[in-house]
C-alpha cells in the first residue's frame, strides 16, 4: 500500500484546502493498518513534491529515527533550506539534547510497540533557540512483510495556540492575585512578566504617576536596569519627556522607532545607547474618568516599529495594570477612611487608641515620658449657630491642619469627636515645660481668626494637660485626667491650659 498523496493540488491551492488535504492524509495514516511499502511511498513522494504544499510538517524517518523524507515545511521548522541535506541526519542536529532525547524516546517506542502517538503536544528547542510548540502525531511504518521499518510523523505548528492559551491563563492569575488582595508591586511585576514572556528579546515596565499626576512615582521594571528605573522613576511629564513622560502627557499611544533620533528623546538620547535598547512605545494606563494612572511601556534593543502582537500585548497590559492600581487605590482610601476623620482627615479613636498604646508601651520599655493633652474649641455651638454648619466644618478643617502642622513626626494627633481633640508627645527627655510652651503656641495658633468666604471667624479653645507616668499608666487613664483637667481650663475662664492635678 502506498501513501495516497494524489490530490489535485497547485500553487494557488487555498490554505483552508491544504489543512484539509493535510488532515485528510494524516487519517488516511492512522488508519492505514501500517501496512505501508516504504520504497513506494518515497518514490512518489519525491516524485511529486506535492506534500510540500501543505502547511504541516510530514517527514519519514527509518528505524534510527534519521529523516528520510521531508516536505518543506519540516525544513522550515530545522532550519534548512534544501530538503536533501537532511536526509540521514535526525532530531539531534536540530534540537538540543532534552528535546532531541525526547522525540528519540517517542519515536522509539512507536517502533518498538508499534502504537501509534496521535496529536501529542510537544515544546521544542532548536539549537538557535528558536522555540515553538508542534501538535505531533506519528505511526509506524511497515514493509510487505509486514515489518517495522520505520515511521510517519506529521505534526502542526500549535505555537500560536499555545501563546493564547498562556496568556489567557496569565490574565486570570494575575485578575485572581488583584481580586486576592496582592500588593500593588507584586502585580504590577507578574503583568511585566506575563507580557515579556510572550516575546523575545523586548523588556517591558509599568510606571506609576504620583498623586499630584505631575511626575512618575515609582513602578516594575523587572527586566530593565535598576539604574536606568531609577533615572527615569522622578521624571516630570511633559512633551519631548520620552516615550512614557509624552504617553502619560498626551493620554494616547506613543512609539518611538529610534531613540537616538526621534526629538521626544532629545533631553535623555545617551540612554538607549548606555542601557542597550534602540526603540521605546509607551501607551498611558487609563483609569475612571479618563484619569492617568501611569504608562506601560516595551523596549526593543532594535531600531523598528512594534509589531500588532506586541500592540496587542500592550493594550491587555494597560488593562490589567489599570484594574491593579484602582484596586489599590480604593483599598488604600477605604484603610484610610476606617482610620481618619472624614472631615479634618485627622485619625480618628480607632487609630489613635492602638498608636497610643504603642507609644506607652515604648515609654514603659525605654524609660521615657508622654505628654497628653485633651483640646475643647471653647462656644464652638455659637459658631455653628451663627455662621451655620458649613462655615463651623471649614474652622475645623483650618484649626485642625494648624494643628496637624504644629506637631512632630514622632507625635500623635486625634479628632474625639465633634470639637474636642488629643493630643499625645513623645518626651524623651521629661522637659515639660519645652512641652508646655508648645502647647501654648498651639493656643495662641488657633485662636487666629479664620477667614470663611470673606468673613473673619475667631474661636479659642481650652487644653488641659496629663503625664506620664504620674497621671495614669494606662491609656484611658491619661486621656481621662486630661479631660478632667481641660474642664478645669473651662471653669477658669476658657482659652487656657490647665496641668492635671
Amino acid at each position: 500500500m502506498v501513501i495516497p498523496v494524489s490530490y489535485e493540488m497547485t500553487v494557488e491551492t487555498p490554505r483552508e484546502a491544504l489543512e484539509d488535504a493535510c488532515e485528510r492524509l494524516r487519517r488516511t495514516v492512522m488508519d492505514s493498518g501500517c501496512a505501508l511499502d516504504l520504497a513506494e511511498a518515497l518514490q512518489e513522494l519525491t516524485a511529486l513534491r506535492v506534500l510540500d504544499q501543505l502547511p504541516d510538517f510530514i517527514s519519514i524517518k527509518d528505524r534510527r529515527s534519521r529523516f528520510v523524507f521531508a516536505n518543506e515545511a519540516a525544513c522550515r521548522a530545522a532550519d534548512i533550506s534544501d530538503y536533501s541535506s537532511l536526509i540521514g541526519k535526525t532530531d539531534f542536529d536540530v534540537f538540543i539534547g532534552e528535546t532531541a532525547n525526547r522525540l528519540f524516546a517517542m519515536e522509539q517506542l512507536v517502533m518498538e510497540s508499534g502504537l501509534a502517538v496521535e496529536k501529542q503536544d510537544e515544546y521544542l528547542v532548536r539549537h538557535d533557540g528558536k522555540t515553538f510548540w508542534l501538535s505531533i502525531s506519528k505511526i509506524a511504518l511497515r514493509n510487505s512483510a509486514g515489518q517495522i521499518v520505520g515511521l510517519v510523523s506529521i505534526s502542526r505548528d500549535i505555537s500560536e495556540r499555545k501563546r493564547q492559551e498562556e496568556l489567557r491563563h496569565g490574565q486570570a492569575r494575575l485578575l485572581e492575585m488583584i481580586a486576592r488582595g496582592q500588593p500593588l508591586d507584586v502585580v504590577l511585576n507578574a503583568i511585566v512578566r506575563l507580557i515579556e514572556a510572550q516575546l523575545h528579546d523586548v523588556r517591558g515596565a509599568v510606571m506609576l504617576l504620583d498623586e499630584d499626576r505631575k511626575r512618575f512615582s515609582g513602578g516594575a521594571a523587572p527586566g530593565l536596569s535598576p539604574s536606568y528605573v531609577q533615572l527615569i522613576e522622578s521624571i516630570e511629564i511633559g512633551p519631548s519627556r520620552g516615550s512614557c513622560g509624552t504617553a502619560a502627557w498626551t493620554g494616547t499611544l506613543v512609539t518611538v522607532a529610534d531613540v537616538e533620533a526621534d526629538p521626544l528623546w532629545e533631553p535623555y538620547r545617551e540612554l538607549g545607547s548606555l542601557f542597550g535598547f534602540r526603540s521605546c512605545w509607551s501607551t498611558p494606563v487609563i483609569g475612571a474618568e479618563a484619569r492617568v494612572l501611569g504608562t506601560f511601556a516595551l523596549y526593543s534593543p532594535t531600531r523598528r516599529e512594534p509589531t500588532t502582537i506586541e500592540l496587542e500585548l500592550m493594550a491587555i497590559a494597560t488593562d490589567l495594570a489599570g484594574i491593579a492600581i484602582e484596586r489599590a487605590e480604593s483599598e488604600r482610601r477605604i484603610r484610610h477612611l476606617a482610620h481618619h476623620d472624614p472631615l479634618t482627615g485627622l485619625p480618628n479613636r480607632t487609630l489613635f487608641w492602638s498608636q497610643f498604646n504603642r507609644s506607652l508601651h515604648e515609654a514603659r520599655r525605654e524609660s521615657r515620658k508622654v505628654t497628653v493633652a485633651y483640646i475643647d474649641l471653647d462656644n464652638f455651638k455659637a459658631i455653628n449657630d451663627t455662621h451655620g454648619h458649613a462655615a463651623g466644618d471649614a474652622v475645623l478643617k483650618t484649626l485642625s491642619d494648624r494643628m496637624a502642622h504644629c506637631i512632630r513626626a514622632s507625635d500623635l494627633i486625634v479628632r474625639l469627636g465633634g470639637d474636642e481633640f488629643a493630643i499625645v508627645f513623645s518626651n524623651p527627655d521629661g522637659d515639660r515645660s519645652g512641652v508646655l510652651r508648645r502647647l501654648d503656641k498651639l493656643r495662641a495658633l488657633i485662636a487666629e481668626p479664620v477667614l470663611v468666604e470673606g468673613e473673619s471667624i475667631g474661636a479659642t479653645c481650652s487644653m488641659g494637660v496629663a503625664f506620664y507616668p504620674e497621671d495614669g499608666e494606662l491609656a484611658e487613664d491619661l486621656l481621662a485626667s486630661a479631660d478632667r483637667a481641660m474642664y478645669e481650663a473651662k471653669e477658669l475662664g476658657r482659652d487656657r491650659l490647665t496641668i492635671c492635678g
